[in-house]
């Protein structure tokens, strides 16, 4: 799955395009070491095929290279990062 990425004044979003569904997850730049995951918007056609999860691990690899922390701001990743404590070095 190719994971794209938007960037905006204050934030951004990573975004999917799946069997001619589009799934997102948006964040916001609170500072240069700190992004905010606010949002995971994925349609119904595509729930259940890891594409929410896979935005998830993107968002965490992204962090891990930019030197980043994230804020879990939206209820799915934020459920996503309790079960993942291997994402503790970059949730704040």
């Amino acid at each position: 799955m190719d994971i794209h990425e938007e960037k905006t004044a204050s934030g951004g979003r990573y975004f999917a395009n799946v069997d001619g569904h589009e799934a997102e997850m948006t964040y916001s730049r609170a500072s240069a070491k700190l992004v905010i995951i606010d949002h995971t918007g994925v349609p119904d056609a595509l729930r259940g095929k890891g594409v929410g999860q896979a935005l998830a691990e993107h968002a965490v690899n992204a962090a891990r290279q930019g030197g980043w922390k994230i804020v879990p701001l939206c209820p799915f990743f934020k459920a996503l990062s309790i079960r993942h404590g291997e994402w503790r070095d970059v949730i704040q």
